[in-house]
């Protein structure tokens, strides 16, 4: 038998080596996994955010990209979020661990499961095909980029998403975000208003997440965790998502980002709109107020 809050106590308040170890130890003590008993003695959404844990940060994007996935019907949400907000570092890493976990390509999987230009889009990223960012700065091609996306979008009728997939799945962050400074110059809307006139759907919310994350990475998930948590209930599977995916990653910056754009500490948003256990583990995984 378990005490819950011991659990939530030890495994939120460790790093992912230290939760390694202790998984390790706990198996030759008790001669079961101790996943499997996580599984037994929990359920529900605190569950689901301690197995979470129990991955690396690689490993639970690939899992939670290969259950996006699965099944019936895809999670688009989920899809764009864990595809378009990755960098290209972060995609190789994930392709390379989603064929060892799951014997299969990750291209493949997603070409089955989504079509057209969605499709192209989070194929065009997963191919990992980003420039690395450069000490010079080309401003030709920046001017170029920026006109070319101008001209395949706001400024012509229809939209030549192949020239948007392009330039965004290619070109390096640095450069990108000069590209979109400069587009401003040629376009009477930003890139996101020119996105939000442009595309609709999947593809609206793929473009908008990129562009997001190319101009402040933190501030798209602490958005995020905003959006998720308006309403009285949260939408814990996005909470959960993000908090496990980030805390070893970037959740402190994500917490600063909160605090700066929804004048309220992310610890004080979960505190209410979650309850129990589940509360209990997130805000011990969030790690203090701000």
């Amino acid at each position: 038998m378990f005490f819950t809050e011991t659990v939530i106590d030890i495994l939120t308040r460790r790093s992912y080596e230290q939760r390694r170890e202790i998984a390790f130890e706990y198996e030759r003590i008790a001669k079961k996994e101790l996943v499997v008993a996580l599984k037994g003695a929990l359920s529900g959404s605190l569950e689901t955010l301690m197995l979470g844990l129990m991955k690396s940060t690689v490993q639970y994007d690939a899992s939670e990209l290969k259950a996006s996935m699965k099944g019936l019907g895809t999670d688009e949400e989920a899809l764009i979020e864990l595809v378009c907000s990755r960098n290209n570092e972060e995609l190789a890493e994930i392709k390379r661990v989603y064929k060892d976990m799951f014997k299969k390509d990750l291209e493949k999987d997603i070409a089955g499961d989504t079509s057209g230009d969605f499709a192209k889009l989070l194929l065009a990223l997963v191919q990992t095909k980003r420039d690395d960012p450069s000490n010079v700065v080309d401003y030709e091609k920046i001017d170029d980029d920026a006109r070319s996306l101008y001209e395949a979008g706001v400024k012509r009728k229809g939209t030549d998403v192949t020239t948007w997939i392009t330039i965004m799945s290619k070109r390096s962050v640095p450069h990108l975000q000069k590209v979109f400074e400069r587009y401003k110059s040629y376009s009477p809307y930003d890139m996101k208003e020119s996105i939000r006139k442009e595309v609709k759907g999947d593809l609206e919310k793929s473009f908008l997440t990129l562009v997001e994350c190319f101009e402040n990475r933190q501030l798209y998930f602490a958005n995020r965790l905003f959006e998720a948590m308006k309403t009285k209930s949260a939408k814990e599977k996005v909470v959960t998502r993000i908090m496990v995916s980030r805390c070893e990653v970037d959740l402190m910056r994500i917490r600063t980002e909160f605090k700066r754009q929804h004048k309220r500490s992310l610890y004080q948003t979960i505190a209410e709109h979650t309850k129990g256990d589940y509360q209990k583990a997130l805000l011990s995984l969030c790690g203090g107020d701000d």
